[in-house]
């Protein structure tokens, strides 16, 4: 769950998410932020040091972003932009911290995920959008958990 293009796109598809909610004035304002924020932080020498704290980051936005869904008047306005600057800031963290620039154009695509978001959203079969964003919290939980507990099978056990 590290490393390449899984991360940055868990990220972009949880603000897809959280999109499909918000005003449709607001989308593309939120994608700019994203694209901007992405490609200016992963130019940034961020070091191995913080690279267990980048991916606790990363996680935690998936989960916070993704958590959007269930606003009851969506994201608005204001906040949208932010959120999408936010999601961009840890995109590209996490690419810089651990992935290629290819990595990146991979993950980015994911926010496409708007549009049938959008129309599920718009048709009123919303509970699938946030179903999936469920499915994406709890997958960004596990994925930070994994490196906390040691899992048999990653570390040696008492009988090697």
């Amino acid at each position: 769950m590290r490393g390449g293009s899984l991360p940055p796109a868990l990220l972009c598809a949880a603000l897809a998410f959280a999109l499909a909610f918000a005003p449709r004035r607001v989308i593309a304002p939120s994608l700019v932020a994203l694209i901007a924020a992405a490609a200016l932080t992963s130019l940034l020498p961020i070091g191995l040091a913080w690279r267990e704290h980048v991916f606790i980051a990363c996680w935690a936005g998936v989960v916070f972003i993704a958590a959007l869904v269930h606003l009851p008047a969506g994201v608005g306005d204001r906040q949208a932009p932010v959120v999408g600057a936010v999601a961009g800031i840890l995109c590209g963290a996490v690419v810089e911290v651990e992935g290629t620039p290819g990595d990146l154009l991979k993950g980015l695509p994911w926010v496409l995920l708007v549009l049938p978001a959008g129309w599920l959203v718009a048709t009123k079969r919303q509970i699938a959008v946030k179903v999936a964003a469920s499915w994406l919290i709890a997958v960004a939980i596990l994925a930070a958990a994994l490196p906390i507990e040691p899992t048999p099978g990653y570390e040696p056990d008492h009988m090697e």
